[in-house]
């Protein structure tokens, strides 16, 4: 990696925009970046970790305040870094997100991070990504490092090294892990002990499923288990077979005992089947005898009531033949109630005759009178038209009238309007020349009073200048009067003196009370600056202003008018001449409207000649009309009473000859319906309907006799049937069974059965039972016996890797023993730098021991001196030699990770702080090391504000602080 030129913006202490080209720098190889405390040294190295990273190492990521406190609201905070890594060109722009202000309205807004990630193909620069993960992602893996990483191998921060050489061990095991990721093997360690975890988890599960299962084996064989058995740990009989063979021997026990009650079942059953069978045959004869018995009585008790059937026979059959009467006799009373209400309806004073007459007559009235309605409608439309057309000629000559009325008008509103429009279009022309006179006299007026205004300021300006001035030289001169004993403040101890040269100083003057120095010189230089612009400006607003106030007047011209009274004038010209569009619409519409006026005029008096000519015809025709229904519709009003009338008289007519001849009709009726029912009677074998219809039944106490009648014959018939079956005399005769004895019999015979029964079920049960659990048993057992074993190994190797295994004769945990390794390779890459810088005497040493307060050993360091020959705790060093151990510390530690990250070059470092402890030859030891990290034209910048640094480096950054922020400059030589 090597860094090409760096460009930050509102970043950190630098509030505009710097940059720094290290491609210059590399031509001296090692540079000083140099700069007071505060200055940010530290943010030019924070720029790049945020222009490669997106973030900042140590707690400034933490704050997340990137963004120059100082900086415009305007300028965007942004990094731009051009670096070659694995051979390839790339610029990376980076901004973090920071508060910009809207650019709508008031407030601020987040303008939230970006990235732009460009290649330089060429003489081309591709955009490669603008995500800021594939960004990060793309950094990492050109690098093959972490940020953590890049800090400690690119940055070099002796501070954190001194701290890594004095640490304990859990504390410097913390630091190699997150510079080598070995986290990796800290998750093998992890994973072991949760595999162990999960595999004794479901170990002790599967046990307790084996438990369960050889539980209920015992309580299902009514057995207990074994003295030695545990049944929280059943690993042992699981696993030496005595479980098993346990149980098979249980569930072998229960095959014979299921036999033995089987058979025992099955003789049972047999005894239980001859006595059920004898009993239902006791019971078969029983129910015969009883059968036979009842039939027998029942035979007796209908012979006896056969008389009481004959008069049930006799019954229906009378009321059968009167049922064909009584419907005649229904519809004989029907016929009946009709003639009463046709007779009551029919008209007493009329014969039919004289009702048919009456309805012939007014007949012949109302189809006279139906014949005139075209006449009356005719009539109607004829009236109605005279009222329209009598209403259309007055409103005609309503408008004829008005017509008149506007033709005298419109030529004088016509002269009116021609007026206005002339004296609108005048003050048109008028209104440009009076109002620029208008604004030119308002300009002078306005400029007069402020010309007068900064007259006055402007000689309050040059009076400060002038003061100013004066108080600068009487500062200037008093300085130069002491000048002598401001020298002589600056002179060191054996230093030469700027005037003489002499390095004896044995009567330095010493300053007056409140003799100025350079600082204050320069502060009334500055105000006598700033108080002279301040003049000249002044001068020039004045300047401004009166050639601005000439060139009004010029415009205004000589008048003696009030500018009030001007402007009163062009305002109402302005109202004048506003009014001039709308005049030119008038004066055309009325123009127009007098034209259409008198055409309407004449359409108008032609139309209301043609009404009246109307009228006329209309008359005549309703004349007419009227007297074609005067001779037909006599006292009436109209043709529709007449017709109202005559159709009333027509239905009242109507109706009397309707119900005459009804009544007629059922006369004839009842008379034959009479006879009909006297014919029917008599046919039915009655004397007379009234002997009938008592000799008549309702239908549901025939139907009820019918039921009795049936029911009799079907009993006697069964009866009879019962005795005289087959073999019905030799049951009879034979004796009645006993059944209580019987039934006896059978049920202790059945309860022997079920006894039986049940044990053999209890038996064949538990058998099948035991079988069923032998095969889970076995089931279980088998799933088991994996996890066992994977158990036992992994809880050896997780003990192993812990460092808790007798095996382990280190004693250390896999993590650490990486750690150690690497930490073995990079003591031996920081001896070969130690060596060179303390002159062959000191040398790094890498202990397996345990330290003091450490749980595990292997990370202990020592110092060997090679002068005394003993190993030294670094706690001992003098400040000096602990800056140069770790100055190797931290080099050593860059070589490894480079290594690690694939042997890319790192062609730019910075090594920062801790020179100032070293003596003068010691230094030249660490700078000839320092030079030779320069092979290969690796650029080294060394991060100090020493003084003697500055001396012995000749290039340098030089960062300067000041009110308005930080600035970089490169000093060469």
């Amino acid at each position: 990696m090597r860094l090409h030129h760096l460009e930050v913006a509102a970043f950190g202490p630098f509030t505009g925009t710097v940059s720094v080209d290290f491609d210059q720098l590399s031509e001296a190889g090692l540079f000083l970046l140099s700069g007071a405390t505060g200055a940010g040294k530290t943010s030019v190295l924070d720029a790049v970790c945020f222009a490669l990273y997106g973030d900042v190492p140590g707690d400034r990521s933490v704050a997340k305040r990137l963004r120059s406190d100082r900086a415009p609201a305007e300028v965007a905070t942004r990094v731009v870094l051009e670096a070659t890594l694995a051979q390839r060109r790339f610029r990376i722009t980076r901004s973090p997100s920071w508060e910009r202000p809207k650019r709508r309205g008031a407030g601020t807004t987040t303008q939230q991070a970006s990235v732009v990630l460009m290649e330089q193909v060429g003489e081309e620069w591709r955009t490669l990504t603008t995500r800021l993960d594939e960004a990060g992602h793309l950094v990492s893996d050109l690098l093959g490092m972490t940020l953590t990483q890049f800090v400690q191998v690119a940055m070099l921060p002796q501070g954190r090294f001194q701290a890594f050489l004095r640490s304990s061990a859990e504390e410097r095991k913390r630091l190699l892990e997150r510079l080598f990721r070995t986290e990796r093997f800290a998750d093998v360690e992890r994973w072991l002990r949760e595999r162990r975890v999960e595999l004794r988890r479901r170990s002790e599960g599967l046990n307790a499923g084996v438990a369960e299962v050889v539980s209920r084996i015992s309580e299902t064989a009514a057995v207990t288990l074994p003295d030695d058995w545990d049944v929280h740990d059943l690993g042992l009989p699981a696993g030496d077979g005595a479980i098993a063979t346990w149980a098979r021997a249980l569930a072998e026990e229960a095959t014979e005992s299921q036999a033995v009650t089987s058979g025992a079942a099955m003789e049972a059953l047999a005894a239980e089947s001859e006595t059920l069978a004898a009993l239902d045959a006791a019971r078969a004869m029983a129910e015969k005898q009883r059968g036979l018995r009842a039939a027998a009585a029942a035979e007796s008790r209908l012979v006896a009531a056969a008389e009481e059937q004959e008069e049930r026979v006799r019954r229906v059959d009378s009321a059968q033949r009167a049922e064909s009467v009584a419907g005649v006799s229904e519809l004989t009373d029907q016929a009946r109630r009709e003639h009463a209400r046709a007779a009551s309806l029919a008209p007493s004073d009329l014969t039919v005759t004289d009702a048919r007459s009456a309805v012939d007559r007014i007949s012949a009235r109302l189809a006279q009178a139906r014949a005139l309605v075209p006449v009356q409608r005719r009539l109607s439309e004829v009236t109605r038209d005279l009222a329209s057309t009598g209403t259309q000629r007055d409103r005609l000559l309503t408008q004829t009238r008005e017509q008149a009325r506007l033709a005298e008008e419109l030529p004088q509103q016509a002269e009116a309007l021609a007026a206005d429009l002339a004296a609108a279009t005048e003050a048109v022309a008028a209104i440009p020349a009076l109002r620029a006179q208008v604004t030119a006299v308002t300009e002078v007026r306005r400029l007069t009073q402020e010309l007068h205004d900064a007259r006055a300021r402007h000689e309050s300006a040059r009076a400060a200048a002038m003061e100013a001035r004066t108080r600068y030289l009487d500062v200037r001169q008093a300085r130069l009067d002491g000048i002598a004993a401001e020298l002589a403040g600056a002179l060191a101890v054996g230093a030469d003196c700027p005037v003489c040269g002499s390095h004896e100083h044995p009567h330095k003057a010493s300053p007056a009370d409140g003799a100025p120095d350079a600082a204050a010189e320069k502060g009334a230089q500055a105000t006598y600056d700033n108080a002279s612009a301040e003049e000249h400006a002044r001068d020039q607003h004045v300047r401004d202003l009166t050639t601005r106030l000439q060139l009004a007047q010029e415009a205004a011209g000589e008048t003696d008018e009030p500018a009030g009274s001007m402007a009163e004038r062009l305002a109402s010209l302005e109202r004048t001449a506003a009014r001039e569009a709308g005049l030119r619409a008038e004066l055309t519409a009325a123009e127009e409207t007098r034209s259409r006026s008198a055409t309407l005029r004449a359409e108008l008096e032609t139309r209301t000649a043609e009404l009246e000519t109307t009228l006329r015809h209309l008359t005549d025709e309703r004349e007419r009309l009227e007297e074609q229904l005067t001779d037909v519709r006599g006292d009436h009003p109209d043709l529709d009473a007449l017709l109202t009338t005559l159709e009333r008289d027509q239905r009242a007519a109507t109706t009397s000859l309707e119900r005459l001849e009804a009544a007629t009709r059922a006369a004839e009726a009842l008379a034959g319906a009479e006879r009909t029912l006297t014919a029917t009677a008599v046919r039915a074998g009655f004397d007379t309907p009234r002997s009938a219809l008592a000799a008549a039944l309702a239908p549901e106490r025939v139907s009820a006799l019918n039921s009795q009648i049936k029911t009799y014959a079907d009993s006697l018939a069964a009866a009879r049937a019962t005795l005289d079956s087959p073999g019905a005399a030799e049951v009879l005769a034979t004796d009645e069974p006993d059944l209580p004895t019987l039934a006896t019999a059978h049920r202790r015979a059945a309860d022997a059965a079920d006894a039986a029964r049940s044990a053999a079920d209890s038996a064949a049960n538990r058998a099948a039972r035991l079988d069923s659990l032998q095969r889970d048993l076995t089931g279980a057992l088998s799933t088991w016996a994996p996890v066992r074993d994977e158990l036992e190994v992994a809880a050896r190797i997780a003990s192993f890797a812990e460092g808790k295994s007798s095996d382990n004769q280190l004693q250390m945990s896999l993590s650490a023993y990486v750690v150690a390794y690497r930490l073995t390779q990079v003591v031996a890459a920081a001896n070969e730098r130690l060596a060179k810088m303390s002159d062959q005497r000191y040398a790094l040493e890498h202990s397996a021991a345990k330290g003091a307060g450490d749980r595990r050993g292997g990370l202990a360091l020592m110092v060997r001196d090679d002068w005394s020959g003993e190993s030294r705790d670094p706690a001992t060093l003098s400040g000096g030699e602990t800056f140069v151990v770790s100055l190797a510390l931290a080099l050593g530690l860059a070589d490894v990770i480079m290594n690690e990250a694939g042997g890319q070059m790192l062609d730019t470092l910075f090594v920062d702080e801790g020179f100032g402890s070293l003596d003068a030859d010691t230094l030249d030891d660490v700078l000839d090391v320092l030079d030779t990290l320069r092979e290969g034209g690796r650029i080294i910048g060394v991060v100090s504000h020493v003084t003697e640094m500055r001396e012995r480096i000749p290039t340098q950054l030089a960062v300067s602080k000041g009110r308005s922020g930080s600035t970089l400059r490169v000093c060469d030589g």
